[in-house]
Formats: C-alpha cells, sequence, structure tokens
C-alpha cells in the first residue's frame, strides 16, 4: 500500500499520467473522462465486508461538459458515467495496493439507478466496499458500490470488476 489515505486532483492527474503507480501500470483517465475530483478515502479494511473501501467526490458545475449534450434543453449526466467512475475508482483502488498492470472494466452483476445527476446538484460521492481481490496471473478486483448526489443515494451497483493486465493483449 502506499500509505496515503486521501488523494487530491493534481494527483489524480498525476495517475493519469502515468506517475502515481509507475509506467505500465493502473492509471485514471485524463479530463473530462476522469469521473472524480478527489479520493476522500481509501483503506485496506473496512468497509461492509471489512476488506477494504474507497470513497470518491465530484463538485458538480453547470458547465460539466456532459450537460452540454445529453440531452439539449435537458441536461442529465449519463448513466454509463456515474458507472464508469465506480470502475475508475476500483481500478484506482488496485493500483494503490502496489498490483502491477493496466486497469480495465470487466463488468458489473447488477445496476439499480433511481436518480438522476442535474446541473443543479452540489457533490456526487462514490463509495466503494471492496469484497475480493484476486492477485495471481490477473489482477481481479470484486466490489459493491454507491454513487451518491447531494446525500440521496441514487446508483445501487453489485459485483463491479475490474482487472490489471500486465500481457499487452488484454483479453
Amino acid at each position: 500500500m502506499t500509505g496515503k489515505s486521501s488523494y487530491a486532483y493534481e494527483e489524480l492527474l498525476q495517475c493519469a499520467h502515468g506517475e502515481l503507480f509507475g509506467p505500465g501500470n493502473a492509471r485514471l483517465p485524463l479530463p473530462p473522462m476522469l469521473m472524480f475530483d478527489r479520493i476522500t478515502r481509501i483503506a485496506e479494511e473496512g468497509g461492509h465486508y471489512g476488506r477494504g473501501m474507497a470513497e470518491a467526490a465530484l463538485e458538480v458545475r453547470s458547465d460539466l461538459w456532459f450537460f452540454a449534450c445529453h440531452f439539449e434543453g435537458d441536461p442529465v449526466m449519463p448513466g454509463c458515467l456515474g458507472l464508469d467512475g465506480l470502475w475508475q475508482l476500483l481500478g484506482f483502488y488496485l493500483g494503490w495496493t502496489g498490483a502491477p498492470g493496466r486497469g480495465r472494466a470487466l463488468g458489473v452483476g447488477e445496476v439499480k439507478l433511481t436518480g438522476q445527476v442535474l446541473p443543479s446538484a452540489q457533490l456526487v460521492r462514490y463509495q466503494l466496499d471492496i469484497r475480493r481481490i484476486v492477485n495471481r496471473q490477473v489482477v481481479l478486483g470484486i466490489a459493491d458500490g454507491r454513487m451518491v448526489v447531494d446525500d440521496a443515494p441514487i446508483y445501487e451497483c453489485k459485483d463491479l470488476r475490474v482487472g490489471l493486465f500486465t500481457s499487452t493483449d488484454v483479453f
């Protein structure tokens, strides 16, 4: 583990450039695809299963890129971007553990969307409860996640899966 329990925006950009976990290892996407602006808490213990947890946040601004195009006259954050934010956080968690490889989302067992992110929202929070980490030839993280907007849970995800791959043939 890196020992740090939170990361500022500038550190997330370092991760996106491959400078945080080293060349060839887990990276976050660059803006505008980076779906959070800070990691507020990350730990190898705790969470619902006692196997680790991570939390990240995004300050909502009405000028975020997706509001202008999804949908004209009816702006809303695309649901797939919230799901991607949870995958991004799980991939970061795997890199944070020191596991090698490039991250790829591998799936999700169940997704329930019960709300939306509008330009009037203030804060989106991503929360992960780590269920299992497999660290063999391929590193696999499995977690349950939530997305909360202004203290109201709006996404619930079961069995989020992200893998880290050291080969250039990731699948």
